[in-house]
This record gives C-alpha cells, structure tokens and sequence, in this order.
C-alpha cells in the first residue's frame, strides 16, 4: 500500500458509500484488479474501518441538526417514560419518531450476525459481486418509476421502517448498494424522495458505528493494527469524509429530480465488465 493507493481507496468509498452503486462492492473490485498484492482480510478488518468512519463523520456534519434533535428527544423520551407522563399531546415530535424508526430498522441487522461469515466470504468473490451490482442496476432502474410518495418522519409507519430496515440487511452484501436499496424501500413505502434519502443516511449511522465495533474487534484478534500504515489509513479516512459530503449534497439533489434510474447503467457496466474481466484474469 501508498499514499495515492489510499488516496484513490478514501475517493472511491466517500462515492460508492453514498451514491447507490456500493461502496464495498467496489471497494472489492478494486483491490482485486488494481492492488492483488495486498491481504484481503487486512484491508477488510482494518482501512474498511477507517473509511467507513470518515464516512460517517461526513453524515453526521450533513445531519448534524437532526442528530442533535434525536438525541436531545431521546432523553427527554426517556425521561417522559420514567415520570409516566407524555410532554406532548397526540403524535411525538418528529425527533423522537425518528429515533424510534432508526431503532426499528436496525433491528434486521441483528439476522446478519447470525450469518456474518457467509457475508465476509462474499467479499473475495467477484463473481458474487458483479451479479449484486448488476442486480443493484435492476433495483435502481426501476425505483425512478415509482410513483412520487408523501410520508415524512410525521406519517412514516414503524412497519415502514423495519422495511426499510430489512432492505439496509440486504445492503451488507458486497455490489448491493445500502443506500440504494434503503432509499428505492423508502420510496416503495411511499416516502417523500427526500425523506427516503434522509431516513437512509440517518439509518446507516447505528449500522456503520457497529460494524466498525465489530470489525475492530476482529482486527485486534487477528494480530492488532500495523502502526507504519496507520499514516496512509488516516489519509484515506480523511478523503473519504471530504467526498462523502459532497457526495451527500448529490444524492439529494438527483433524487429529489427522480435520476437515480442513470446510475442502473453505471452499475451493469461495471457488474458485466468485472464479471468477465474475472475470468480473463
């Protein structure tokens, strides 16, 4: 591994994280074609942690006020529970509806650990990665043609979030893209283009936090962190916290003008070029 290897790896994740075309399936691909000489397992258990983070760093600066809202309801949910009484008369504020939505559509991820292996074993295989992104390109072909929805945070059902939720279980798969199976299930709901795009980014953040806890852990049982590359892991954390913030500004943008279908052929192209290429080299 160099600098420009991190480099173009923070770039490639700050993008594929956020726009609907997976940032691990990527991810894969391109340390399969590009840097073969590099351990698998080492980058997937160490720099994919510090991508990943930088990626949620950039969420959470995009997101900060809805954030800072949840947590501020949360306590004070907390605390209406304890004292046996509602601050607020009929439905709760949009804050703490979301909380409760962000805790719902987190529980599907709990079914993943049960097959965590089969998940990892995945992602050192091409060809599994290139028909999920030319499945991604099918899923996001078709949720432009979805009709336009109304539901926000005030009118979303918990049955709507565990959807969602279990669409995000899906999106751990390497070539499927989690927010682009998170935002088309939104919009299949009947969410607001632009609530389905937020719900999704504020979904990852419990997701993306304990699989980086998780990985962490296996990092440290498979030897610990070597420190000589810790420099160029942080450099690519950095780039990939920088784009995925701009990344974030798109995403909204194309989904609010309904273009998430352009990205369908960007996903076959590469899905059917990798698969090939796979065989060839």
């Amino acid at each position: 591994m160099n600098y420009l290897f991190s480099i173009a790896m923070g770039f490639l994740q700050g993008v594929a994280e956020f726009l609907p075309i997976s940032s691990s399936g990527h991810l894969t691909l391109f340390q399969y074609f590009f840097s073969p000489e590099q351990n698998p397992e080492e980058l997937d258990m160490l720099f994919t942690i510090l991508l990943h983070f930088g990626t949620l760093i950039s969420v959470c600066v995009y997101y900060w006020r809805d954030i800072i809202d949840m947590i501020r309801e949360f306590f004070l949910g907390i605390s209406d529970l304890f004292s046996r009484r509602g601050s607020h008369e009929g439905r709760p504020p949009e804050a703490r509806r979301l909380v409760l939505m962000i805790i719902v559509g987190t529980l599907p991820l709990f079914a993943v650990l049960l097959v965590k292996d089969t998940v990892d074993a995945a992602f050192s295989n091409v060809t599994f990665v290139s028909a999920a992104l030319i499945a991604t390109g099918f899923l996001l072909f078709f949720s432009d043609r979805m009709a336009k929805g109304r539901k926000t945070a005030r009118t979303a059902t918990i049955l709507d979030a565990l959807l969602v939720g279990c669409a995000q279980a899906v999106g751990t798969l390497p070539g499927i893209s989690r927010a682009g199976s998170t935002i088309s299930a939104g919009m299949l709901c009947g969410f607001d283009r632009t609530f389905a795009v937020r719900f999704s980014f504020l979904l990852s953040l419990p997701a993306v936090l304990g699989a980086n806890i998780l990985e962490i852990a296996d990092a440290v049982q498979a030897g610990g962190v070597d420190m000589s590359r810790l420099p160029m892991y942080i450099v690519g954390m950095v780039v990939a916290g920088v784009v995925g913030y701009f990344a974030i500004r798109l995403v909204n943008l194309l989904a609010n003008k309904g273009k998430f279908g352009a990205f369908a052929y960007y996903c076959w192209a590469v899905g059917i070029v990798s698969l090939v290429a796979s065989f060839l080299v």
